[in-house]
């Protein structure tokens, strides 16, 4: 068989060589705890200290807004529920808004709010494309609006958020409401200046941009308020309690100033090779839509909606060909759910059922592609086949 095709980079990424080599030396020598004042640990200190810096050079902003946490989900649910408390206890606001194609992180951290601290959340709509809009937010913000969270891009669709705007309208309706968006799948191919994006805070995850599992971060413009949800030790300003995963810290940051140096070729390559899936796709395999924006989307997102064709059984005939891929769709307790993000774009359950989302990454290959475009119709001939229930 041939060598396996990988086109799920928005699901996470190989971690970089050189990514790597910079982590290496904080396994094998200067593994000290970075809280310790002895030579090892002052050594684990300096290279923490210096990846604060220069992950704010990245993201124009002072070193001290940045807190190091374990993921992006865990980013998300310290600046949703650590503002939202905060907020709470100060002027007892317990309104937040967000949208219903957020990402999982989001709309459980609100559905927690809502369930257990009696928070009143407003989950905006959004167009067939995907697409917030940002006059409809700002209707939306009330006196006692303590948070609103708004995506960057989305995880399924790829469709890109006016983030800008968004906060902007947000802060002329009440600015003291915290804006926050969920930036993971943005890191590393759209621009992170937090001061022209004019967010409160924003969520990144290293995974996603060719470091390691485990690491995440979370930007909090000073003077923000919120409250810790780890108690602990003083780590992190006393934001997030627990030892500093120094290696993976530095591995992140190593990470995201390799994106952005390499900024312009990583998308031009990799939306080069998302414009060719997306017109032979749409082309070669008749009942097949682009789902999301068809501009405002991220570089290296393709993903459809084919219609009578079963999402999980397209990834499993893609699998037994060595091609991986996902699906918008999630089987929970032995049903197929359409996934929420689709069902708010207002498609058709036969389309929404086909979905695929395909990714493209710095490593992926012409070859890959037309490995993928010379099988696709294929299979989805085949499954057709087997699913006419679905075929409308």
């Amino acid at each position: 068989m041939p060598a396996p095709v990988y086109l799920d980079y928005a699901a996470t990424t190989p971690v970089d060589p050189r990514v790597f080599e910079a982590m290496r030396p904080y396994w094998l020598e200067d593994w000290g705890n970075p809280s310790s004042v002895y030579a090892v640990g002052r050594r684990a200190r300096r290279a923490l200290d210096s990846a604060r810096d220069r992950t704010a050079q990245v993201l124009n902003c002072r070193a001290n807004e940045i807190i190091f946490t374990g993921c992006g989900s865990e980013s998300d649910n310290l600046a949703i529920k650590g503002s939202a408390v905060a907020l709470a206890e100060q002027r007892g606001w317990k309104h937040v808004v967000t949208s219903g194609i957020e990402h999982h992180a989001v709309l459980h951290a609100c559905d927690w709010l809502e369930r257990h601290l009696g928070f009143e959340i407003t989950r905006i709509g959004v167009d067939e494309l995907g697409r917030v809009d940002p006059g409809v937010v700002a209707e939306a913000v009330r006196p006692d609006t303590a948070v609103v969270s708004i995506m960057y891009a989305n995880n399924e669709i790829g469709t890109i958020e006016p983030i800008a705007e968004i906060a902007r309208a947000v802060k002329s309706k009440n600015p003291s409401t915290v804006v926050h968006t969920d930036a993971v799948q943005a890191g590393g191919l759209l621009p992170l200046d937090v001061q022209a994006l004019g967010v409160d805070s924003l969520a990144l995850s290293g995974h996603k941009f060719y470091a390691p599992k485990g690491v995440g971060l979370l930007y909090v413009r000073r003077g923000t308020p919120l409250v810790h949800l780890l108690s602990g030790g003083g780590q992190e300003r006393g934001i997030r309690a627990g030892t500093e995963n120094v290696a993976y810290i530095v591995g992140m940051t190593t990470a995201l100033e390799l994106a952005y140096a390499e900024h312009d070729q990583r998308v031009a390559h990799v939306s080069r090779l998302r414009d060719r899936l997306s017109s032979a796709i749409t082309s070669s395999i008749s009942g097949t839509r682009l789902t999301g924006h068809p501009t405002q989307r991220m570089p290296n997102s393709a993903s459809f909606a084919i219609d009578g064709a079963d999402g999980e059984s397209l990834l499993l005939n893609l699998d037994q060909e060595g091609i991986y891929a996902s699906s918008g769709s999630a089987c929970t307790s032995g049903t197929l759910e359409i996934s929420h993000v689709l069902k708010a774009l207002g498609l058709p359950e036969s389309e929404a059922r086909g979905s695929l989302r395909l990714t493209t990454g710095v490593r992926t290959t012409d070859a890959d592609i037309d490995r993928l475009l010379e099988i696709l119709p294929a299979i989805v001939e085949r499954v057709r086949e087997v699913t006419p229930s679905l075929v409308s």
